[in-house]
């Protein structure tokens, strides 16, 4: 193209067309510096693990096992021990105790392999037992005898193609056999051969105990220097958040080695009652493997079910090998372990699984047995220390999301199903007007942040509602009372006395109702703006048809000059006004004006859903023209179970309501009073 085709009405044109073509640069989420950085470092991280494990290894086990050792030394120390000669004495103790458990380990190995061929004629006679139960199936012995015939053709050779050769009766020349004979290596040689399969594990142990003396003697400086790199701007809660750490970790692993030693005892003992060979190396593999997150207690009983069924002309000793773990192991993971140190570790399944396969790939099977632990210290770390926040959130059990934004995400991702999953598991403890105040009420002021923002538009907040309405209908067969846990006994005493089912306040019988709450429906809840108000008005509709009030639901629209007009006093008792806005109080203040004047015969509520946490804001409100004022859902029901509440017969007779009259300051609605009063 030539410069004057480039310039003139089409150049000028150009970009116009290309803002066409081009999708907007906000839709595009470039990977930035930040987090190539990030996955640079985490690369780098993951191959020092790997390369450098020889060293990780060692430090890794006596990190743990100084968790372990710590609250032994810390009693020493409270009976005026010097710290050297505390950490020397267990150390050098633990030491000993393995190096002895190393022994035992030893020479029941030994004496099992010596013992092994004696079980062959044991191991020939099942197998023969096996075959014989399946000689009457003829399917399989058909099947077999398919494959095996198969197989054979497949190795049968080719025939030679002699065509051409010069001498058919030629014999084939076949290879000489050739034997490799060692010289005899001497006694040095044979020293040698012995003890290099030793020097790895032995140098892999000694740096373990060097490092584990190092740990415990340089405990106070290890703490101070960590404190330095994640949190020297605040001391103070850095070094409370350690301290509790470190104290809440050496309870679990001191009580986790305490379990599972015990747990390997208990079946050392059971094996060695059933007549399995070996019990002290099965029972020390149990207690071992039992670190092993699910699996570990499952591949500690594989090897003496192998060979118990060895071991048993019968099949009693292996009928018994396999009860006693079927009994031990649900006894111990199950009652046991919630008794000692809660119901959970603290990680997340998911964690622990992936955990196991990533520490697998890096370390091998010690990567294996020491994944929960890892995890676990990287759990608490990030619990505690801010900048490692992401671990806990990565790992831990402890849900991401808070139940009001759980609510909010559900709600707008359509799926009322679990939703109303967690709103039972909530209500188990909790009253269905808890859940409203303090899970869906916030959740809705969430979206209505989002909205405030503009990140939220009417095509998303339709989908709420009607998510929203699924919600509350598949929980409308909830009773609304106070279950056992969530008040005391005094406060649950008196609900009761309230109302016959249980329910924080009472559920209203038509008969006694004023004349003007007898209508089809007296009450009328207004959205003051958005769809999320006409949510939250939704919300309040439904609770006052719990209790036994009738209302309906008006969009914002109502509001205008024209449709009030359609608006009559007469069939209205009450008039609810519903805001989620926090910023500002002139709308509701002018709508309410509106509503009074077109309505004077009726009481207003103002339900300030916003202003929940914004004491000024309510205070600028109960200013005005209206009855009461509410900041939360359990309010705006006290207010309107106060305003149907009957009154004296002189009142009654007019067909006024209890609420006061808006002359002078309005009367905020509290739930305490309303409770009392009905």
């Amino acid at each position: 193209m030539s410069e004057a085709e480039g310039s003139g009405p089409d150049r000028a044109a150009r970009p116009i067309l290309q803002q066409q073509v081009v999708p907007p640069r906000a839709a595009v989420i470039p990977l930035g510096s930040g987090a190539v950085g990030t996955l640079l470092a985490t690369s780098a991280i993951i191959a020092m693990l790997y390369f450098a494990r020889e060293v990780l290894v060692p430090v890794a086990l006596a990190m743990l096992l100084s968790f372990v050792l710590a609250p032994v030394i810390l009693v020493l120390r409270r009976l005026r021990i010097p710290r050297t000669l505390a950490v020397t004495s267990v150390v050098v103790l633990t030491f000993l105790g393995l190096l002895s458990l190393g022994a035992v380990v030893a020479s029941q190995v030994a004496e099992l392999a010596g013992d092994l061929p004696q079980y062959q004629v044991n191991i020939r006679d099942k197998i023969r037992s096996l075959r014989g139960a399946t000689e009457g199936n003829g399917t399989l012995e058909r099947a077999a005898q398919m494959l095996q015939d198969l197989g054979n053709e497949l190795d049968r050779p080719a025939p030679e193609n002699r065509a051409g050769s010069t001498s058919a009766g030629t014999a084939e020349q076949l290879p000489l056999p050739v034997e490799i004979r060692q010289p005899n290596p001497g006694t040095l040689g044979m020293l040698g051969a012995v003890m290099t399969p030793l020097v790895h594990p032995l140098a892999t142990t000694g740096i373990i105990f060097i490092f584990l003396i190092f740990i415990l003697l340089q405990r106070e400086d290890l703490r101070n220097r960590f404190i330095r790199l994640a949190g020297a701007s605040d001391i103070q809660r850095t070094t409370a958040a350690l301290d509790d750490a470190a104290r809440r970790l050496s309870r679990f692993f001191l009580m986790q080695v305490m379990l599972n030693a015990g747990f390997g005892t208990v079946i050392g003992f059971g094996l060695w009652l059933i007549g399995v060979p070996s019990p002290l190396l099965w029972g020390l593999m149990a207690a071992v493997l039992r670190f092993v997150p699910y699996i570990g207690a499952i591949i500690a009983a594989l090897l003496p079910i192998a060979l118990a069924l060895a071991v048993d002309p019968g099949w009693s000793i292996v009928l018994s090998t396999i009860a006693l773990f079927a009994l031990v192991e649900p006894l111990v993971g199950h009652i046991i372990e919630p008794l000692l140190y809660g119901r959970s570790t603290g990680l997340s399944p998911v964690a622990v699984v992936a955990s196991a396969t990533f520490w697998t790939w890096l370390w091998g099977p010690i990567g294996l047995v020491l994944a929960t632990p890892l995890t676990l210290c990287a759990v608490v770390l990030g619990r505690h220390v801010d900048q490692l926040e992401f671990l806990d959130v990565m790992l831990g059990d402890r849900p991401p999301l808070s139940a009001p934004e759980l609510f909010y995400q559900r709600m707008l991702a359509g799926d009322p199903t679990e939703a109303t999953s967690k709103a039972e598991e909530f209500l188990k403890e909790r009253s269905f007007l808890s859940y409203l105040d303090n899970v869906a009420l916030p959740g809705l002021r969430l979206a209505q942040q989002d909205f405030a923002r503009g990140t939220l538009d009417e095509a998303r907040i339709a989908r709420f509602r009607l998510s929203l309405g699924e919600l509350l209908e598949n929980l409308s067969d909830i009773p609304d009372g106070i279950p056992k846990g969530e008040a005391d006994e005094v406060e649950a005493e008196a609900a009761v006395a309230l109302s016959p089912a249980g329910g924080a306040y009472p559920v209203v019988d038509a008969d006694t109702l004023p004349e003007r709450w007898r209508g089809e429906t007296p009450i009328l809840c207004i959205a003051a703006r958005s769809g999320l108000d006409l949510a939250a008005a939704d919300l309040l509709a439904h609770l006052l048809k719990r209790h036994g009030l009738s209302a309906r639901v008006c969009g914002p629209e109502t509001l205008t000059i024209a449709n009030l007009a359609t608006l009559s006093g007469s069939d209205l008792a009450l008039t609810i006004l519903s805001s989620l806005e926090n910023a500002g109080t002139a709308h509701m203040r002018y709508s309410s004006r509106r509503l009074r004047r077109r309505l004077p015969e009726s009481a207003i509520l103002l339900a300030a859903f916003g202003a929940h946490d914004d004491s000024a804001m309510r205070v600028a409100l109960e200013s005005q023209s209206a009855n009461a004022v509410a900041t939360c859902l359990e309010e705006a029901l006290a207010a309107c179970l106060l305003a149907a509440a009957p009154v004296e017969s002189s009142t009654a007779a007019t067909g006024d309501t209890a609420l006061p009259a808006p002359e002078g300051s309005a009367v905020t609605a509290r739930p305490r009073a309303a409770k009392a009063s009905a």
